[in-house]
């Protein structure tokens, strides 16, 4: 004779399979839109700074005027700045006025 617990017991895991398997795709279909979005801004990064030779001199300009300012600040380049010492934003604007 055959068991009659058998095919609802299958039928379980077949649901369990396909719940787990509809949660893989769907982890693998958020994996992928990520790596779309990332691309497309990097797409887009590349074509703004080759169509437009002024915004590459301007973030080059932006970055040196940066490392200057970093130099003039915290002194030594490879010292990293703490935040325990730098200021917050609101105590600085109020001393200033």
């Amino acid at each position: 004779m055959v068991d009659s617990s058998s095919p609802p017991q299958r039928q379980l895991d077949s649901k369990e399979d396909e719940l787990e398997l509809n949660k893989d795709l769907e982890r693998l279909i958020d994996g992928a839109e990520n790596i779309s979005v990332q691309l497309t801004w990097m797409a887009y990064d590349m074509v703004a700074l080759r169509t437009s030779s002024e915004l590459a001199a301007s973030m080059r300009k932006l970055e040196e005027a940066y490392q200057r300012c970093r130099i003039a600040v915290y002194g030594n380049r490879e010292q990293e700045p703490e935040m325990d010492k730098c200021p917050e934003p609101a105590a600085t604007a109020l001393t200033q006025m």
